[in-house]
């Protein structure tokens, strides 16, 4: 177990999504674990997180540990309502942040628009100094220039800067002097340097990376200090840490200065929160599959083990700012519950990516909503209850939606309300169905032999759907998925994650030089979690390298096992990197040499994990207490109203076999069971769901 300073025994974990602030609490002491929902008060985030609290019945003063994931940096970037930034870059080299990699996915598309930068060229400064590729010098850096521009960024009040100098990755000297002046000249103002965040070659993306960085800065910086004044002010005396885009923990301290590294905390929580449960039943390969409010989103467990990426492009490809830090490989489509569906031009009826959110949320809330969402479209077929949402805590007005649904969509493309809600359905469900396909199709995995583990409040609605859509034969309803990202950092370890860009040919590798190299990581890493308050159970390092055949541009991440670096098997390495290759792109090429472009380091602390006990045992009939109600449920395939069955999860046993039509209601979830599914409860409370082939 590991050892703590503080007294208390509480576990607390809070996600922020764009529609509900979710908790999950753990007490060690007794091995119970709890949960709480509330609505997320974006005007003031703290609100939620401490409703959520209260709703629980959690008291912060019992808590020894506090972790957090938050949607405040993904939403900053997208939302553009970040700091006044400024760059400054090395003299020559102004340009390149708006220049990019001159993408143009859709070549005939005359409406094309480019990426815009968060900072505009205006507020661009050269920088008089130069390194080599080597990171030798080639020209001194000019001090007095800088100091010159940090005055003139002060005088135009700009409350952050980022830092790129050419080769920093290499040689960080200039970088940080840089950093220094700005800190001495500038008090108070949020100041990044690339390196920091990334020592990796590509001067775009790592400009990108600092950018975004200092962008966001000042507001999460904040809100983590903030939120960090409310937890001490409610008598916590533990350690609070954030939740990174790996779903790996760093102190909170870190979380304010490398605020991009939150970028995707939630769903890589959840992600986390899939592993787990792979790990319990025994199952290597799972899609993850979380949908909330606001988003859906996919990611992949293989072997095991999720798949991870160095970068990943946000606003959509097009139109992309990359971040070029180590994450969770997961794509994300702004279809969620609370995703408008709105006629447009041509009578065509579109669904998301504008969102209700919780405030007004959808018509159903009663919250002042006037749009119609997926959330309505669902009561409206009776797959959610009036009055049993959330327990029965909270009330939906269904004829409040029928009424919306009617006037904004139903009647204008001459439909009934009934085909209306089922249109808006078929169209969600399709559009999430691409978050799928593109972690497994497109990475070259056959999505149909994955079982996908769905969870967030929506997610069950629609997963039997969504896998017929795709082809999946088997889904996964875990325990409590309404509070799964929550519950995914209960099972999160410390991590700290290192890459340094190497380029050597695999055949000419000096294995005591790439072990040198590794080895620096790893004792960085040891160093990075000794300085942490807490003492996990074990140290865990894992090995990776960037790889490609000689001539080509773009590298695969492949891991490397231990045994790989003994023996100083050359041909094991490019063995195992075809394979890979491969895997992603269906070719490799044996017989043509490779190169090692960087390494990578991956360094776990790993935690103390919550237990899962077994739920009580019964047979293969359901009891009659199970069984709450039955209710009419539009199905598709049965072109009406059917009388279906709802049961209550929470008196299913383990062993219990049911099947479609039927709904699985609990307190933030409802389960859609469609006609020709069949479920089986396991030893641990999921729902096992072999897809039939009806299509409803």
């Amino acid at each position: 177990m590991a050892q703590i300073k503080q007294q208390g025994t509480l576990r607390i974990a809070v996600d922020i999504g764009g529609t509900f602030t979710d908790l999950a609490c753990f007490d060690e002491a007794t091995g119970k674990i709890s949960f709480g929902k509330a609505l997320s008060t974006h005007g003031q985030l703290v609100d939620g997180i401490q409703n959520t609290l209260d709703g629980a019945g959690v008291d912060l003063a019992h808590g020894y540990l506090f972790l957090h994931g938050s949607t405040i940096v993904i939403n900053t970037l997208l939302e553009r309502n970040g700091a006044k930034t400024a760059l400054l870059i090395t003299e020559g080299f102004r340009d390149i942040y708006e220049i990019g990699r001159v993408n143009r996915p859709d070549a005939y598309n005359l409406f094309f628009s480019k990426h815009e930068p968060l900072v505009p060229r205006s507020l661009r400064y050269e920088v008089s100094e130069r390194l080599r590729a080597d990171g030798s010098l080639h020209k001194a850096l000019d001090e007095d220039r800088v100091r010159l521009v940090a005055r003139e960024l002060k005088a135009k009040h700009i409350e952050a800067v980022a830092v790129l100098l050419l080769h920093s990755y290499r040689n960080p000297d200039h970088e940080r002097r840089v950093k220094a002046i700005l800190q001495e000249e500038m008090p108070g103002a949020f100041v990044t340097a690339s390196h920091e965040l990334s020592q990796e070659y590509r001067e775009f993306e790592r400009v990108s990376t600092a950018v975004a960085n200092s962008y966001v800065g000042p507001r999460v910086s904040a809100y983590l200090g903030e939120l960090e004044q409310h937890l001490e002010n409610k008598g916590f005396d533990g350690d609070f840490y954030a939740v990174q885009s790996t779903g790996g923990l760093f102190p909170v301290e870190h979380a304010r200065r490398d605020c991009v590294r939150m970028l995707e905390s939630g769903p890589a929580a959840g992600v986390i929160g899939a592993q787990a449960i792979c790990a319990q039943l025994g199952m290597a390969d799972a899609i993850a599959f979380d949908m909330g409010g606001t988003t859906a989103k996919a990611g992949v467990i293989s072997e095991g083990r999720p798949l991870t990426t160095g970068s990943a492009l946000i606003g959509g490809y097009e139109k992309a700012l990359p971040i070029q830090i180590p994450m969770m490989d997961i794509f994300e489509v702004g279809t969620g519950g609370g995703s408008i569906a709105r006629v447009e031009l041509g009578h065509s009826l579109r669904v998301g990516p504008r969102s209700a959110g919780s405030m007004p949320g959808p018509v159903c809330y009663g919250r002042g909503g006037t749009e119609p969402t997926v959330t309505d479209a669902n009561l409206i077929l009776g797959r959610l209850d009036e009055h049993h949402f959330l327990g029965g805590e909270m009330p939906l007005y269904l004829d409040r939606a029928q009424a919306a649904m009617n006037d904004k969509v139903a009647t204008p493309l001459g439909l009934d309300v009934t085909k209306a809600a089922d249109g808006i359905l078929r169209i969600a469900v399709t559009q999430m169905s691409l978050a799928v396909k593109a972690v497994t199709t497109e990475r070259g995995l056959d999505a149909g032999s994955f079982t996908m583990v769905v969870y967030g409040g929506a997610g069950p609605l629609h997963a039997s759907a969504i896998a017929r859509e795709i082809g999946i034969r088997k889904v996964l309803i875990p325990y409590a998925p309404g509070y799964f990202s929550a519950y995914g950092m209960l099972f999160s370890d410390l991590r700290y994650d290192y890459v340094r860009s190497v380029f050597r040919h695999l055949n000419g590798l000096s294995f005591d030089d790439i072990e040198a190299i590794y080895k620096g990581m790893e004792d960085e890493g040891r160093a990075a979690i000794d300085a942490s308050e807490i003492r996990p159970d074990d140290i865990v390092f894992e090995r990776a390298a960037d790889m490609r055949y000689i001539g080509q541009e773009h590298a695969v991440t492949v891991d490397l096992a231990g045994d790989f670096f003994i023996k100083k098997d050359r041909a094991a390495i490019k063995a195992h990197f075809d394979e890979v290759h491969a895997v992603r792109y269906g070719t490799s090429a044996p017989r043509e040499p490779a190169d090692i472009v960087s390494l990578r380091v991956t360094v776990l602390g790993r935690m103390k994990k919550p237990p899962r006990n077994a739920v009580e045992a019964g047979s293969e009939q359901t009891d009659a207490k199970a069984l709450r109600a039955r209710k009419p449920v539009y199905f598709r395939s049965a072109g009406q109203y059917v009388s279906t069955p709802v049961y209550q999860r929470d008196l299913l046993k383990n062993g219990n076999v049911f099947h479609g039509p039927a709904l699985v209601e609990e307190h933030a979830s409802t389960t859609v069971v469609q006609p020709g599914d069949t479920v089986k409860v396991d030893i641990y409370g999921n729902l096992q769901i072999s897809i039939g082939s009806d299509r409803s």
